[in-house]
């Protein structure tokens, strides 16, 4: 990674700059990293430790633990060392990297939800084609994809932020290294680096949530057909919390990149960013595999395996 000769080389990430809750908001990002890795670690190893969860539903849900696992560690580590030691200093370098891999991952999960929505409408709404249609071959192919296009987007946004002069001042006021804040501080001309983040997070965010909601608005005019009260309870149940978790994801990922910049809404981007960045991989785990039946068989399973054996020995 090359990046143009800059008087500065250390930026401060100012963070969410209260001074008098550093101790509250430490205590609530370690929860919430700490659940996050636990959660997401626990998915992956239930599915391999588990023959029957080795369904196409279950290979996305560990592709996207293992995406969401490495996508909260690349922002949380570094702020909740900053709360520690009171250094927010990170090097151009060091911010660069960050980005890119954060870019990197947020891209990859945006086409890992839509695919994952692709599945649940093939298996609701296509039951007698799904086994034919979803083959092994084929989540493959879509689990790739959705990894390259990510590589893809993040490396054309850094190719172009990288060659940003950056004179001073060195503050970036955000609690990671995104790409309008530290294009914004920036003393080169920033306009193209901001209308290529804008046409690929356009193209990208918009294609999937399009794909996404029309994935689910096809599953739940279908579960309006059910004549079974119980299952449509428990497929808008479903539904329901995975909706609203997508629908946080991509609408504050709409909000940040694609929506023009104001000064109301630059203000509101640290908060908006929470959306996309923390809260969705401590979220998830709960929602797409912890609270259903299968899981949590599985889960119980294994813990009484592995109790059973630790007494036996």
């Amino acid at each position: 990674m090359e990046i143009n000769q800059s008087s500065v080389t250390i930026f401060i990430l100012l963070g969410f700059n209260l001074p008098q809750m550093e101790i509250l908001l430490f205590t609530l990002f370690f929860i919430i990293y700490s659940l996050s890795i636990v959660g997401n670690l626990l998915i992956v190893l239930l599915v391999v430790a588990n023959q029957h969860l080795n369904t196409p539903m279950y290979f996305f849900l560990v592709n996207l633990s293992c995406l969401e696992t490495c996508y909260i560690s690349t922002i949380l580590p570094r702020m909740l060392a900053s709360y520690v030691t009171g250094d927010r200093s990170i090097s151009i370098y060091g911010c660069m990297t960050q980005y890119y891999f954060f870019g990197f991952l947020v891209s990859t999960e945006c086409y890992l939800l839509a695919m994952m929505s692709y599945d649940r409408y093939l298996a609701i709404c296509k039951p007698l084609h799904y086994v034919f249609v979803m083959n092994g071959k084929l989540c493959l192919q879509l689990a790739v994809t959705s990894w390259m296009s990510g590589l893809l987007t993040s490396t054309i946004i850094i190719a172009f932020l990288v060659q940003l002069t950056f004179c001073g001042p060195s503050e970036i006021d955000h609690f990671f290294c995104n790409v309008n804040p530290v294009a914004n501080i920036s003393c080169s001309n920033t306009h193209f680096v901001k209308l290529v983040t804008f046409v690929t997070g356009s193209m990208g965010i918009w294609t999937t949530f399009i794909l996404t909601m029309t994935s689910y608005i096809c599953i739940i005019y279908t579960v309006f057909q059910m004549k079974s009260k119980k299952a449509q309870q428990k497929a808008f149940s479903t539904c329901s919390s995975h909706l609203t978790v997508v629908s946080f994801f991509f609408l504050s990922l709409l909000l940040v990149y694609v929506v023009p910049e104001t000064e109301r809404l630059k203000e509101l981007h640290k908060i908006f960013s929470l959306f996309y960045t923390v809260l969705p991989p401590m979220v998830n785990p709960i929602i797409y595999s912890l609270r259903n039946r299968e899981v949590k068989e599985a889960f119980f399973k294994t813990f009484t395996k592995y109790i059973s054996s630790f007494f036996i020995t």
